[in-house]
């Protein structure tokens, strides 16, 4: 059930001064973290590609579905990490073939392969810690490639850094563009 933010603590059965949204500011404001960075990401994606509609379900097969069922893999990476660097991050991405578990089922895949129909790769690009925010969508390039196309030219490899990504030639989009650029991926 999707929450408002505005729902209380309860002690003994008593709202207390606690609220959700103050947990979320307190949990969820480091949007560097790789963790939360990751889920951002997912946010993101979910917003341009109008697959909202629901909670975020944990550890599902695969990230998203769009409304005419696209399953999308969204994978984030950036140069500038919310830990103190001598030097930004290396750019690579986890692609491991998995054996998926099914939210609705509470079932895992049989074999292990990649569930999703759509990888869409989202890059935090800006390299200045001064200036990088990762809720300037203008900071972030995203990167969409066909999980059959991933079969067949990267098939059992567990991470792509950056330069090979490219070299199998994405559709690179900003935000504004990256419904379409899934739909096109998927229709080929």
């Amino acid at each position: 059930m999707r929450k408002s933010g505005m729902e209380r603590f309860l002690v003994k059965g008593a709202e207390t001064d606690l609220n959700l949204l103050e947990f979320w500011q307190w949990n969820q404001s480091d949007l560097l973290s790789n963790a939360l960075r990751g889920t951002l990401a997912e946010f993101i994606v979910a917003k341009a590609v109008n697959a909202i509609n629901r909670v975020r379900i944990e550890w599902d097969a695969y990230d998203l579905v769009t409304p005419s069922g696209i399953k999308i893999e969204v994978k984030s990476a950036a140069y500038v990490q919310s830990w103190a660097q001598t030097k930004n991050s290396i750019i690579s991405f986890g692609i491991a073939p998995a054996k998926g578990w099914e939210a609705s089922t509470n079932t895992y895949a049989a074999e292990t392969m990649r569930s999703a129909d759509v990888y869409v790769f989202c890059l935090l690009h800006e390299q200045d810690r001064s200036v990088v925010n990762p809720l300037n969508l203008d900071q972030w390039e995203f990167l969409v490639l066909s999980t059959e196309q991933m079969n067949r030219e990267k098939r059992n490899q567990k991470t792509i850094g950056l330069n090979s990504l490219l070299k199998m030639k994405p559709v690179r989009i900003g935000f504004l563009g990256l419904d379409v650029a899934v739909q096109e991926v998927m229709t080929g």
